[in-house]
């Protein structure tokens, strides 16, 4: 079913209205995941793996902080999804995009789970991309 534009008389599909909710789902659940990867590498230094030569090499608590921070940020966006603003669809797209950044450095550390975050930022990335999701 299919919702009138606010300021036309353009219907949105229910296409765009699920894949804003699922970004939603997906930011505060990634945002979370962030959160939790973060504080695993503030309490306990030696869970992830180090690697030896590595460019980026960070020490595993400044990986943590990062990780939480974009969690955080994450969340708050996940949020501002579900209440629809335009600020969180616009900012879901950069976080997301930073968050897959991040995790794409942080692959040697924990390669399948950064891998499955990066995946994940990307698919809320498509969902708030689709037509319809930005409500001028």
């Amino acid at each position: 079913m299919s919702t009138p534009h606010r300021d036309t008389d353009q219907e949105i599909s229910g296409l765009a209205t699920g894949g804003i909710t699922f970004a939603a789902t997906m930011a505060v659940l990634v945002g979370t995941f962030q959160i939790v990867q973060g504080l695993v590498a503030v309490f306990n230094d030696d869970f992830y793996l180090v690697t030896r030569n590595y460019t980026f090499d960070l020490d595993v608590t400044a990986w943590g902080w990062i990780h939480m921070l974009i969690g955080v940020v994450m969340v708050g966006v996940g949020f501002g999804l579900y209440a629809r603003a335009l600020w969180a669809v616009i900012s879901g797209i950069a976080v997301a995009a930073i968050s897959a950044l991040g995790n794409f450095f942080f692959i040697p550390y924990y390669p399948v789970w950064a891998l499955l975050l990066i995946v994940l930022d990307v698919w809320i990335i498509w969902s708030l991309t689709r037509p319809g999701a930005i409500r001028t």
